[in-house]
């Protein structure tokens, strides 16, 4: 509750950097829709305000994973992201990239942004698509948060101070257990290419790249 109160007091630059963390490889998940509610509800008639600094952050934070993950290359992305679901990545931005990162960017926690931003980088996705889905969908969702906020905002900041340490707790436990099972996940993965025939297997070739061989 300290550190929160902390990046409280910084007021719009508190959310900034939030949400630069948020959106970055160390992803803290809701921290910028509370903050967003918090100054939202306090200051109503700027709503709007708040609503493009979150944006604004948050599209900072992940164009620096983006471009950590473009020179990591493949490398990054099989060292963020479990095996079994590096294909089932490729796959998705190879029929439709810009709705590959619009869709998890506009849903609430505890859904992962993380992974696409860093496969986007990975697979050499354009800079302008992905930084005009990540501004678009980001928009829309600070948008809406804010403007509830700033109607029933003071109303969740209430029940939020008063079960803070059952949800804080609950999010603790929650994704503790997605990053051990995603953990365990990855180390079967391991184990099974080291013993079977696939143990050479590369990551597909992104679009952008066969583009160029050919």
């Amino acid at each position: 509750m300290a550190a929160f109160r902390w990046v409280r007091s910084l007021g719009a630059f508190g959310i900034i950097l939030m949400a630069l963390v948020d959106n970055s490889v160390v992803p803290t998940p809701g921290s910028v829709d509370l903050l967003t509610v918090f100054f939202a509800a306090r200051s109503r008639d700027i709503w709007y305000y708040y609503a493009l600094v979150s944006t604004v952050g948050a599209v900072l934070g992940g164009y620096i994973t983006y471009r950590l993950a473009a020179k990591g290359g493949k490398a990054a992305l099989e060292n963020k992201v479990a095996p079994v679901r590096i294909e089932k990545l490729y796959r998705k931005f190879e029929t439709g990239g810009f709705w590959s990162i619009f869709i998890p960017a506009l849903l609430p926690p505890p859904f992962p942004l993380t992974p696409f931003l860093i496969a986007a980088g990975a697979f050499n996705y354009p800079r302008t698509k992905f930084l005009g889905a990540l501004a678009l969908s980001r928009g829309i969702r600070y948008s809406l948060i804010a403007y509830l906020a700033s109607i029933y905002g003071r109303h969740i900041m209430r029940f939020v101070n008063q079960y803070y340490k059952p949800i804080l707790w609950s999010s603790i436990i929650f994704f503790v257990g997605c990053a051990l099972f995603a953990l365990g996940a990855y180390l079967r993965h391991r184990h099974r290419r080291a013993k079977g025939p696939s143990a050479g297997r590369t990551l597909p070739e992104s679009p952008q790249s066969s583009a160029r061989v050919a």
